[in-house]
């Protein structure tokens, strides 16, 4: 890999890690990285993160610079996508959240609930970005 091209991956990742781990600090919501991935497409990456709720845990609202795909390992989690009514998705069910569309996640089921998030993003750019 060529210096700066290693450069801008290296600080794309810490920046990337900063709004990741500020993100896995709401109480009760667990991420795990699995994979993480450059494209065959330019400039884009993809990432799959399991994200774990406790009872009643709450992703807050926030955004992606690309796509993702959750689908629902375990439990009821119920999203909220900016402008349109909540969608509950229980185990074995999957949404497909466009870029840049705010959004946030609460477990509504009773004991844990998890999911396994599918990122297709730009690279360099952090992967969550709270709203506010």
């Amino acid at each position: 890999m060529q210096p700066n091209r290693l450069t801008a991956t290296l600080l794309a990742l810490a920046g990337a890690l900063c709004a990741h781990n500020a993100f896995a600090q709401a109480a009760g919501v667990h991420r795990t990285d699995l994979v993480h991935h450059d494209l065959s497409v330019p400039d884009h990456e993809t990432l799959q993160v399991r994200v774990d709720f406790d009872e009643r845990a709450f992703a807050p609202a926030h955004i992606h610079p690309g796509e993702e795909i959750a689908h629902v390992l375990q439990g009821t989690i119920e999203y909220r996508l900016d402008g349109q009514p909540p969608v509950t998705l229980q185990t074995g069910d999957s949404l497909f959240i466009p870029a840049g569309v705010a959004h946030s996640a609460r477990n509504v089921g009773s004991g844990k609930a998890s999911e396994l998030a599918t990122y297709v993003v730009k690279s360099g750019e952090p992967l969550v970005k709270l709203v506010h």
